[in-house]
């Protein structure tokens, strides 16, 4: 039961190291790793309403709604109430949101390909993908 051997503890370890490399890379662009995680599901599908990003990205409202705040105060995002239903938010990229999106994927893809091959990449992405799976199921 040493730490060393945890499975837990290397994932941990993993998670924390993958914050630092991606912040590496996104500090030029003034992005946290959370935050570039919501510009790519809105770079997926936009417009989203507060809801289907908090499903997409496992994170509550009172979490999300400081980086969707963050992210608009940077010019990145717009946040609007709908016509029909007031409760529900909706975001979308603004103009800034939707040009940039290229400048940041070259950064990350840039970095990612000179630490990894695409093998090493896919086989890695397959395992977490597996241990999720199960995890989620427990």
């Amino acid at each position: 039961m040493k730490l060393a051997n945890q499975l837990c503890f290397s994932v941990y370890n993993v998670n924390r190291l993958f914050g630092q490399f991606y912040e590496k890379q996104l500090k030029r662009f003034g992005l946290t790793f959370s935050q570039y995680l919501v510009l790519l599901a809105l770079w997926e599908k936009q417009p989203q309403t507060l809801n289907a990003i908090g499903k997409q990205l496992d994170l509550a409202s009172n979490t999300l709604t400081p980086l969707l705040r963050r992210l608009e105060q940077a010019g990145w995002i717009t946040r609007y109430r709908s016509e029909s239903d007031k409760r529900q938010l909706h975001v979308s990229l603004t103009e800034k949101g939707q040009r940039e999106q290229t400048a940041v994927y070259q950064a990350i893809s840039e970095c990612i390909s000179t630490q990894f091959n695409l093998e090493e990449y896919q086989q890695a992405k397959t395992v977490l993908d597996n241990l999720e799976d199960k995890l989620k199921h427990l």
